[in-house]
């Protein structure tokens, strides 16, 4: 058995645009039924949802057999969680609220083996195809996708020093966040916020990693891509239910 390409880390690191959607509802068959809507990646989030590990398991086998990659987010910057999340088979995390390069470096610790990480060493797994997939513990790395969120004022102005840090893979704005950080709570099309995030993908791309942004702004999220924006979500599950569900 080889070892499975990542499909999106390829994606995102030639700068072709990958579209998705965020995804909260712990319900493997509505995550199949997205699988098919054609989107780039689909993420499962533990951060706000009820999911974890445990429950972003069932999610991944259910997309497996689509065109589509799968994403998850820890619910924090948690190595035990992370390590769960990689044995699973999860290969791409977006990791929440980094605020700095150290906290950027134990991300990426917790992705990678030793020497280089603290990834604890495991064989049966979902991730290492129950042990077939031969020297899965040496390539593993190569093929996973470490993405950490920015979404402080503080951490907007530590972007290059992240970008640094061996190990990560691209940085995601989060506007929802960066926006209460500044004072604009409940407003993250704001104009002040949507400058600031297009400042940030620029920023980004100039340190020569890939940016991503969810919003469900069409006027932003074009302006996002303009900026050279890697990857982006238009939508949640969540919304997208309650939008065509909704009487009018």
């Amino acid at each position: 058995m080889e070892l499975k390409k990542n499909i999106f880390k390829a994606a995102i690191l030639e700068r072709r645009l990958q579209r998705g959607i965020w995804c909260s509802m712990a319900d493997p068959l509505a995550a199949e039924m997205m699988a098919t809507c054609g989107y780039d990646w689909m993420l499962f989030d533990c951060e706000h949802s009820p999911m974890d590990p445990i429950r972003v398991l069932p999610m991944l086998q259910a997309v497996a057999p689509y065109p589509v990659s799968a994403l998850a987010r820890p619910a924090s910057l948690n190595a035990p969680e992370i390590k769960r999340l990689l044995d699973i088979g999860a290969q791409t995390l977006v990791v929440p609220y980094v605020q700095n390069a150290d906290e950027a470096a134990q991300a990426a610790a917790a992705m990678s083996y030793p020497p280089e990480g603290i990834r604890g060493v495991a064989g049966m797994t979902r991730a290492s195809g129950f042990g077939l997939i031969q020297g899965y513990h040496a390539t593993a790395r190569t093929e996973l996708c470490l993405i950490v969120q920015v979404e402080t004022v503080e951490a907007l102005a530590e972007i290059e020093a992240i970008a640094d840090v061996p190990g990560i893979d691209g940085l995601f704005i989060g506007p929802a966040d960066l926006a209460a950080s500044m004072g604009y709570q409940g407003q993250p099309s704001h104009p002040e916020v949507q400058s600031a995030v297009i400042d940030g993908i620029k920023r980004i791309s100039a340190a020569g990693k890939p940016s991503g942004i969810l919003t469900m702004d069409a006027g932003f999220g074009q302006k996002a891509i303009d900026a050279g924006v890697a990857f982006i979500g238009q939508d949640l599950d969540l919304i997208a239910l309650r939008r065509g569900l909704t009487l009018t």
